[in-house]
């Protein structure tokens, strides 16, 4: 029989507050933007065409706001701002190559599992 779980096991880091945030629907794709440089925000909306400007914003500010990216204002008519991956930023790319991998390798098991899953439940 396994042992009961603890329940501090995440103590040291409630959801609200884990410092990881590649689990978002849109960070990884920004990351990926941003993975060769700096870009604008409408040059990010261009790949990302099923984002609202709105949830773009709060990506990026979140984004910022953990240290992943930074903004730059640039005092200019009109004004100009860019967003780029911060070495933080950049140190999350090896992980998610990681995944991506992973992904590539077992995403017809993961497929077959859910219509394995369907096709029980129905």
């Amino acid at each position: 029989m396994l042992e009961p779980l603890d329940p501090d096991m995440f103590t040291g880091c409630p959801p609200p507050a884990a410092p990881i945030r590649i689990g978002g629907k849109w960070t990884p794709m920004i990351m990926r933007c941003l993975e060769a440089g700096p870009r604008r925000f409408t040059e990010l909306q261009i790949p990302l065409r099923g984002v609202t400007p709105k949830v773009l914003t709060e990506s990026l500010r979140a984004m910022e706001r953990d240290g992943l990216l930074a903004r730059t204002t640039y005092d200019e008519i009109p004004p100009r701002v860019e967003y780029e991956l911060t070495d933080l930023g950049h140190s999350l790319l090896t992980f998610m190559d990681a995944g991506c991998a992973w992904s590539r390798e077992h995403l017809p098991e993961v497929l077959r599992a859910r219509d394995a899953w369907h096709s029980a439940a129905t």
